[in-house]
């Protein structure tokens, strides 16, 4: 069974696991990067604990593990033979066989082999499975703060506000509880003592960023005038673009104590290790519509802005052009936010997109018919987020 492979998969990763050359050889032909060392040897003092604890201690140092993050090609690898689900809710699991090649899948318990079949041990593989999904996210946010060029520490210290003060403090221990875990390899009641405080200072740190662009969004709606709208959309270009850099960064810091957690649970009670990853779970999720109210919010806001502009255009060519600009700007950094964290789903990540084409391509059409191009501006563009189309009105 050199060349066999077992399949673990949470919905947000792919584990592949099995003899290390097999393993290699899975990823290399179906084109999947190299991803991360699943570290299966952090799951001994899970086997240890559980049932039949020299067979599952067995079934660790025999295999290999890597993880990638779940992409369109990896998950058609598990849709393509129907992957079972496994003993753990939310898992499925899948054996890759013949020649690296999918010939089938398996039902574990069947078959003798060395897979990670103890249920103990497969909850403890979820768990690195989930924290190694959030360092994926970390690690994304820290390009697109990079990409974005915004320096969350200067935005943080330029407020007065005691709670993003706070900000700054917290960052220094959970980054500080990072790197004792990476150089211990685990994460001591000494540490986690340290850091299991920080989620409320995170948590008002976020709810205080939302409320920062729900106030902005208010002020859009409250104005009607070209003019008036030049200058709160110019504004919105910078301001939005820094309080989503620490809204990225409080999420940032939210995974980082998920993974600490995660760390925690799977050394001080691994029995309740599965329950606990669901349940950080769920909570992400949570988070994450919280923060999808507030931006779709200030994307209706920016629609409703260019579709007042263009509705003037005529009559303040200028000014009009302005604020469809910045309304551009703010919109893509915002479908950009959207699409990093994964707040706003595929479809409309792609409406979002068709809007920012849309609404330069309306504004040179009525700049060049006229008032035939005004109106064509009021009729056209896609439902959800037609900022040149949302209030058809009568040709003056």
């Amino acid at each position: 069974m050199d060349d066999d492979v077992q399949l673990i998969s949470d919905g947000d990763g792919l584990a592949v696991i099995g003899e290390p050359s097999a393993v290699e050889r899975f990823l290399a032909t179906n084109e999947l990067p190299k991803g991360r060392d699943l570290g299966l040897e952090r799951l001994k003092p899970v086997a240890t604990a559980a049932a039949a604890a020299m067979q599952a201690g067995s079934d660790i140092a025999a295999n290999h593990g890597r993880w990638v993050k779940l992409s369109e090609k990896s998950t058609e690898l598990l849709k393509t033979h129907a992957a079972m689900k496994g003993s753990l809710p939310t898992l499925e699991r899948g054996v890759i066989m013949d020649g690296n090649k999918i010939k089938g899948i398996v039902e574990f318990a069947k078959g003798p082999g060395t897979y990670l079949t103890n249920p103990a041990v497969l909850s403890g593989a979820a768990g690195i499975m989930a924290q190694y999904a959030m360092q994926q996210a970390m690690d994304e946010i820290s390009d697109y703060l990079a990409v974005i060029d915004a320096k969350v520490d200067e935005i943080l210290r330029g407020q007065k506000d005691s709670v993003l003060a706070d900000m700054i403090g917290v960052e220094m221990v959970i980054d500080e509880a990072m790197m004792i875990r990476d150089q211990v390899g685990r994460v001591s009641e000494t540490t986690w003592s340290k850091v299991h405080g920080t989620a409320m200072t995170l948590g008002r740190t976020q709810g205080y960023a939302l409320r920062q662009l729900d106030a902005l969004a208010e002020k859009m709606e409250r104005t009607t005038k070209v003019d008036d709208l030049v200058r709160v959309t110019k504004d919105a270009e910078s301001t939005v673009r820094e309080w989503l850099a620490v809204l990225a960064r409080c999420f940032q810091l939210q995974d980082a104590v998920g993974v600490l957690e995660l760390d925690r649970v799977l050394d001080a009670s691994p029995e309740e290790l599965d329950q606990h990853r669901l349940a950080l779970r769920t909570v992400r999720q949570n988070r994450l519509a919280v923060i999808g109210r507030t931006t779709d919010r200030l994307l209706e806001r920016m629609d409703a802005a260019a579709g007042t502009a263009n509705a003037k255009v005529l009559l303040n060519p200028f000014d009009s052009r302005a604020v469809v600009g910045s309304s551009n700007r703010v919109a893509t950094g915002v479908v950009q936010f959207n699409g990093l964290l994964g707040v706003a789903g595929e479809r409309e990540s792609l409406e979002a997109r068709r809007w920012l084409v849309a609404v330069g391509d309306t504004w040179d059409s009525a700049r060049d018919q006229g008032a035939e191009g005004v109106d064509a501006a009021r009729r056209i563009g896609p439902p959800r987020s037609a900022g040149v189309a949302r209030r058809p009105t009568a040709c003056s």
